[in-house]
């Protein structure tokens, strides 16, 4: 690879990982404060995305520019938040709370989360068509500047800006507020929490709603820079939860650090070795890495098991 190759893939790198760190949040958010992996995180992304897309098809115009672009962009961001926000309250309610109340083994979440995954991936075939779509052109995707002289154009920017700034968000909320207290206290001890006074069912209930409107709003994003479609958030979801594990599990820094560096690694990949090679660099470096660090790049260290 040429030095100039090395320039122009980048900023596409950072875009990248910067989308799949917004969904990595999302499995160790869930996962602090439940240990549960909830692998219908991709569905979230994949409806957040087709919400954003039809009521975008609805209201966009030809050939917008200026102010109608950015609030259809605003637009696009609220609606696939909400739509995650809703997807998740919804799984929250129907296929894990029920299994907490009645005190389930950890396997049995996982097989609902499982299902839920397959259910909400075969109704969005049958409601949306198999077909991928494309989101209506809500601005022209021009160069605005360069990098070390790489190209940065409208919807990269818009990616990596619109993931920094959920990404930072959330840890000013995790850390600052009272609801980010609150996550912390489940996460770390959930019946001393209880005990405290912490109403754990509406901690549960907030986190994966949060979580949800990272997802949706992920997914309007990746709709931006591909296409839309029913099978959209299995191959993100599957490499999002890797950079998860990666950074560490249940470590919201850590996510966004295995996102960013497996986005960096797949997308340097491709020239390298090959489209056709292009998941396979991304899961070897984890593989590497848990050989060293088995609880990831950020997470706690393992105490000896015997």
């Amino acid at each position: 690879m040429t030095l100039l190759e090395f320039r122009d893939y980048l900023v596409p790198g950072l875009a990248l990982g910067a989308l799949y760190a917004v969904i990595a949040i999302g499995y160790t958010l869930v996962y602090g404060v439940l240990k549960l992996i909830n692998f219908a995180h991709s569905e979230v992304f994949m409806l957040g995305g087709f919400g954003a897309l039809i009521v975008l098809t609805e209201v966009a115009p030809g050939h917008p520019s200026g102010l109608v672009s950015a609030l259809l962009v605003l637009l696009g961001l609220v609606v696939s938040g909400l739509v995650g926000a809703g997807t998740a309250f919804g799984l929250e309610r129907v296929a894990y709370r029920p299994l907490r109340k009645r005190n389930a083994p950890a396997l049995i979440f996982l097989i609902s989360a499982i299902g839920a995954s397959f259910f909400l991936y075969n109704l969005a075939g049958k409601l949306f068509g198999r077909d991928p779509k494309s989101m209506p052109a809500l601005f022209d995707n021009g160069v605005l500047f360069h990098v070390l002289g790489a190209p940065v154009d409208v919807i990269k920017l818009l990616l990596i800006v619109a993931a920094l700034a959920m990404i930072v968000g959330l840890d000013l909320l995790v850390r600052r507020t009272r609801l980010g207290s609150a996550i912390r206290a489940v996460a770390q001890d959930p019946e001393a929490a209880g005990l405290m006074g912490v109403d754990i069912d509406r901690v549960v209930s907030r986190t994966f709603v949060i979580g949800g409107v990272l997802g949706g709003i992920a997914g309007f994003l990746f709709g931006l820079n591909s296409q839309v479609s029913f099978t959209m958030g299995f191959a993100p979801g599957i490499t999002a939860f890797a950079a998860a594990v990666l950074g560490g599990i249940g470590n919201i820094r850590g996510a966004m650090l295995g996102g960013m560096l497996l986005g960096l690694v797949e997308t340097y990949n491709v020239p390298l070795f090959g489209e056709e090679w292009r998941y396979v660099a991304a899961f070897v470096v984890l593989v590497v890495v848990l050989m060293f660090r088995p609880t990831g790049i950020l997470g706690a260290k393992l105490g000896r098991t015997a």
